[in-house]
């Protein structure tokens, strides 16, 4: 897929306004009084249960997003063709009453190295992993399942999480190309979740999940403006997920994150170092019992502003820096303003850190492990990644 320029805001507004009447005509959107787009997960069920919506028309919506936006954004890699059948299913259980979930018949996108035993591939946005078999599905997308979730498909990532090459920029990867922001022609998408935050941020979905071993979930959320979520080490299964770091890798939600979150934590014997101690701490009654609107009365939040914003010039930046500051003072929040952190320099900075040659030495223990045990793969270790890119030179570099 060539890269393509990304138009003005009004004409990917132009495009979704079409997208939407189309749907409207063709009677994919129950009702004028409930709109999709922008909708959170709980007004979904709302209009699920009002009849206004139903699972497959939500799915029909969103991949009639995908062919419209996707070819500019390069947020999805690929749709699930079992993902209709899936909304199908949640919404005869539905229609035959019983208890059901906060994600029953929710719309998810995952990213990539995230491990599914169906017609999707995991290939962490290589080719060389095109057409490999996992054994079963990642700890997390078996617990989104019983969930009643619908697999939607696989979103873009940075390949390899960025351990390909450090010069590649965030949001490239060799089958989908770059990332696109949905907000800012050429800005920067980040990654590696890159492709989970774009397709939230632009309606592709209702929410997806990313992976993160070093700012992977947290800076696309910010990039692309959506609430993203970073779980506690251990607090989320990484069995069936492709590695970097057993110390660091954790996966996590971006948008409607505390429904997420509550569906995918807990235990799993398949990632028990990490997740026997961390199964401890998930609250009894789950997380959304915390959802409060004074949430930040009593609060402390600290404000770390060097070297973050050292280098910015631009008025408006710093301005709404400045509002989303008063918003938490409105909210009841103190804000002890101008912290300083000792060395931060250097904690920033993966290089003099140290983390990167551990990293690298963590990566390729963990990837040699992980293609060891697929059911098919065409690569079965990390030397074999390495021929590959070198023996398919038109692949994997576009």
């Amino acid at each position: 897929m060539a890269v393509t320029k990304l138009p003005n805001a009004g004409a990917i507004a132009r495009l979704f306004l079409l997208s939407t009447a189309a749907l409207i005509l063709a009677g994919a959107i129950a009702t004028p009084h409930f709109a999709i787009e922008e909708a959170t997960v709980e007004q979904i069920q709302q209009a699920f249960a009002q009849n206004q919506l139903t699972s497959k028309q939500l799915v029909n919506f969103y991949f009639d997003q995908i062919r419209s936006l996707n070819p500019l954004l390069r947020g999805v890699l690929e749709v699930n063709p079992d993902a209709l059948r899936q909304a199908e299913q949640a919404d005869r259980e539905r229609a035959a009453g019983g208890l059901l979930t906060d994600l029953h018949g929710i719309p998810v996108l995952l990213k990539d190295g995230i491990g599914t035993r169906d017609a999707l591939n995991t290939t962490c946005g290589s080719y060389a992993l095109l057409g490999s078999v996992v054994a079963r599905d990642a700890g997390v997308v078996e617990r989104l399942r019983r969930a009643g979730a619908v697999i939607l498909g696989k979103a873009s990532q940075s390949e390899w999480y960025n351990v390909r090459s450090f010069s590649i920029p965030g949001g490239w990867c060799a089958r989908s190309g770059q990332a696109v922001n949905p907000y800012v022609e050429g800005g920067n998408p980040c990654g590696s979740s890159s492709g989970s935050a774009v397709s939230v941020a632009a309606n592709m979905v209702a929410v997806s999940l990313g992976t993160e071993t070093d700012g992977s979930i947290l800076c696309p959320a910010d990039r692309n403006s959506v609430v993203g979520i970073k779980p506690t080490v251990g607090l989320t299964s990484r069995a069936g997920v492709i590695p970097i770091s057993p110390r660091q890798d954790t996966i996590g939600t971006v948008s409607d994150a505390v429904y997420v979150l509550e569906a995918i934590v807990g235990y799993d014997p398949r990632d028990h170092e990490a997740t026997k101690e961390a199964a401890g701490f998930v609250p009894c009654g789950g997380y959304k019992q915390f959802l409060k609107r004074d949430g930040l009365r009593g609060k402390r939040i600290g404000v770390v502003r060097s070297p973050f914003l050292d280098s910015v010039n631009d008025s408006t930046v710093l301005t709404a820096f400045e509002l989303h500051l008063e918003v938490f003072r409105r909210g009841g929040a103190t804000v002890v303003d101008h912290l300083e952190i000792a060395e931060i320099n250097v904690i920033l900075d993966p290089f003099k850190s140290g983390e990167v040659p551990v990293l690298m030495a963590e990566f390729k223990v963990g990837i040699n492990q992980y293609l060891e045990e697929l059911v098919e793969s065409p690569v079965r270790s990390l030397a074999d990644i390495i021929a590959f890119n070198i023996n398919n030179p038109v692949l994997v570099i576009r």
